[in-house]
């Protein structure tokens, strides 16, 4: 266990001058100090190594806090400390970030031993943003507890310690009573042991103690984390459901983050009694489930990926993982590979949905021509949207939900309520310059991370697609007892702005003629608004 030392007269590294302790916890103490060569102020926080790691394992471990820090950054500005420095000193990591004008949520509990349950729920939504924009990147933060949550008294909380999870080979190397029953038993970790801290730190701020209490030794508390049964909470109001649905032992049955987003806004809307469930999803009697709405859950639930965050640069993020489709050269679809094998993840939510669209601006009532100027054929009909593209779609499809991340991005999920299939369309003025690594690097580990089998179809492609610089790939998911497959272009239109489309159909289904012509028409008339 670390134990809070304060000198002015050590520095650590040389550099940094330790001032006045911050907060404390299990294996972690914070400190206010001071950087004597630039004289600005800095937050220390000094983590116990388990064991004395081996030169290579201490630039292992800087390295990637470093860079993990670097990457959320990006991702969420001003929710997330910057890390300056990182260091392994005498048994003990040592991370350095920008002094953060706010307090702990740890030091704020011990201060006021509870909160109510709005309190909670507001600072739960905006931690849940924050982690929704780090799964979405296939970032995991791992480390998660009251003390690396500040809260400030104007703007966003400010989330710390990403990165430092796989730094060392322990399971969890500070505050273990909110470590997930998974990092107890040293196994693999996702998002869902994220949630699973966001349940525990819920738990701590209506309750006033987490849910499973410290022990003398840390393999103690774990042990307790993994086998103990959950005390169940009291003071949790309308958050009840919310904070056992994500304190379920079995990562797979927690409750996802757009249920959790849900409950967190009735509580804030003062709407509390709403009930709390994943959306239905019906069983299907024959191939694939069919029934009212059963698209658009498709997309939420099932390719498990229609994701759209609250920061622009994460919806270029899903920009790779929902949207990003399109066409061979000539427009047809690709034939994909066969499938192989599954790789378990975690489903991801939505933001809320902004209002639909007015039914004057979702349909048109010309069946030609269409936007790339040639007759469409039977069945199909033009759609222009207000955000101002245009393709075609099978008669009856229309927007079924739009979600935004300010002006900078947003994501269209179009589809039918007796269709399986859906088509996403995502805007962002934040993506990278090779479509192929946007797909590779930023969406492909947060689809490996989502919990839903996802499997990629042979390999993601450079193209071109009228004339703009793009890239394909096609993968398969689980949606219940269905397996859909996706098939996804991203292109991109010129400085960091990108679209990307997503065609999502039963894989059962994939080979008929209806889809494949359905799937060629979108390919072939989609267009971006003219400039």
């Amino acid at each position: 266990m670390v134990k809070a030392r304060v000198s002015t007269a050590e520095l650590v590294a040389g550099r940094y001058r330790l001032v006045d302790v911050v907060h404390r916890e299990t294996n972690r103490v914070s400190y206010y100090g001071e950087d004597i060569q630039t004289e600005q102020p800095c937050l220390l926080t000094q983590v116990g190594l388990p064991d004395d790691p081996s030169p290579d394992d201490r630039r292992r471990a800087t390295s990637r806090i470093l860079r993990t820090s670097e990457r959320m950054g990006l991702l969420r500005p001003g929710r997330v400390a910057t890390v300056l420095d990182a260091v392994e000193e005498s048994g003990s990591l040592w991370l350095v970030t920008e002094w953060i004008d706010g307090t702990p949520l740890g030091e704020l509990l011990a201060r006021q031993g509870t909160f109510n349950y709005v309190r909670a729920a507001r600072i739960g939504l905006e931690l849940l943003d924050v982690l929704e924009a780090a799964h979405v990147a296939g970032i995991t933060h791992g480390e998660l507890s009251p003390g690396q949550v500040f809260v400030r008294d104007e703007g966003p909380l400010v989330v710390t310690g990403f990165g430092l999870a796989g730094a060392t080979l322990a399971p969890r190397v500070a505050a273990p009573s909110y470590a997930s029953p998974e990092q107890a038993r040293d196994e693999r970790i996702g998002p869902a042991s994220d949630l699973w801290a966001l349940g525990a730190i819920l738990y701590t701020m209506v309750e006033g103690r987490p849910p499973y209490r410290e022990r003398d030794r840390p393999e103690a508390t774990l042990k307790g984390v993994d086998r103990l049964p959950l005390r169940a909470p009291v003071r949790a109001g309308p958050l009840t459901q919310a904070v056992q649905g994500l304190l379920r032992k079995d990562s797979r049955e927690r409750l996802s983050r757009l249920v959790i987003r849900d409950a967190f806004v009735r509580v804030l809307n003062e709407d509390p009694e709403a009930p709390l469930q994943e959306p239905a999803r019906p069983r299907s009697r024959g191939l694939y489930p069919v029934g009212p709405g059963w698209g658009r859950r498709a997309m939420v639930a099932g390719t498990a990926l229609a994701v759209v965050t609250v920061a622009a640069a994460v919806l270029v993020v899903t920009n790779g993982r929902e949207d990003e489709g399109g066409s061979s050269a000539a427009g047809a679809a690709p034939p994909g590979p066969s499938a192989s094998a599954k790789e378990p993840t975690t489903p991801a939510p939505t933001r809320e949905p902004t209002p639909s669209p007015t039914k004057e601006a979702t349909e048109t009532a010309s069946p030609a021509p269409s936007p790339s100027g040639t007759a469409l054929p039977d069945g199909f009909r033009t759609y222009k949207s207000p955000e101002g593209f245009s393709l075609a779609l099978p008669e009856g499809w229309k927007p079924l939900r739009t979600t935004r991340a300010s002006d900078l991005a947003y994501r269209v999920v179009l589809g039918s309520a007796d269709d399986p299939r859906t088509l996403a369309v995502t805007y962002s003025e934040r993506v990278g310059p090779d479509p192929v690594a946007v797909w590779r690097d930023d969406v492909e580990p947060g689809l490996k991370g989502s919990g839903v089998g996802y499997e990629r179809l042979g390999d993601i492609e450079a193209t071109t697609y009228q004339g703009y610089e793009a890239a394909d790939i096609q993968w398969l998911a689980d949606i219940d007892d269905t397996r859909v497959r996706t098939f996804g272009r991203g292109l991109l239109i010129g400085e960091h702005r990108g679209y990307s489309l997503r065609w999502t159909t039963p894989e059962a289904d994939w080979d008929d003629a209806g889809n494949r012509e359905a799937l060629d028409v979108v390919l072939r008339t989609f267009r971006v608004p003219e400039e």
